[in-house]
């Protein structure tokens, strides 16, 4: 999967948007707004406020997106990672895990691969090279978690 860079809160909203099911207006439905309002808020109009933090984590949980933790990370240089629940772990989850955490770390070696095949790298360049790298480390720690979370011995 490869996902655009989202370097604004409001380039982060539009995606979240986009994902969103049933665009627009679901998602105003979902908060209470009416259309015109949604958007006032949504994409920042003039004398209006951003959405809340809240009113986007509200969108993100149906949208089963991380748009705006990936994008508050990337702006201290780290990575979200959602850790997974016990009930949701067993051996094939963890093979699913093992895998994806390959497939990211290969697209990472692509980027790369293509970048340096023009030469040097372009700030574009850089900026897909460190978010297929921040991608691959998330699912990674996502794995080693996961394999700490089922594995871990149960004290009484």
């Amino acid at each position: 999967m490869v996902r655009s860079i989202l370097d604004s809160r409001r380039k982060v909203v539009s995606a979240i948007i986009q994902a969103f099911p049933g665009g627009r207006e679901c998602a105003a439905a979902l908060l209470g707004l009416e259309l015109k309002k949604f958007d006032n808020h949504a994409y920042e109009n003039a004398g209006h406020r951003p959405l809340a933090d809240e009113q986007i984590h509200a969108l993100e949980q149906v949208a089963r997106t991380t748009f705006l933790p990936d994008y508050l990370c990337s702006l201290y240089g780290g990575v979200f990672v959602v850790m997974p629940e016990q009930a949701e772990l067993d051996n094939v989850e963890l093979y699913r895990m093992a895998l994806d955490a390959d497939v990211k770390e290969g697209r990472v070696d692509q980027v790369i691969a293509k970048a340096l095949a023009s030469g040097d790298i372009d700030e574009q360049e850089l900026a897909e090279i460190i978010v297929a790298h921040r991608q691959h480390i998330a699912a990674r720690h996502a794995e080693v978690g996961a394999v700490i979370t089922l594995h871990r011995k149960q004290t009484v």
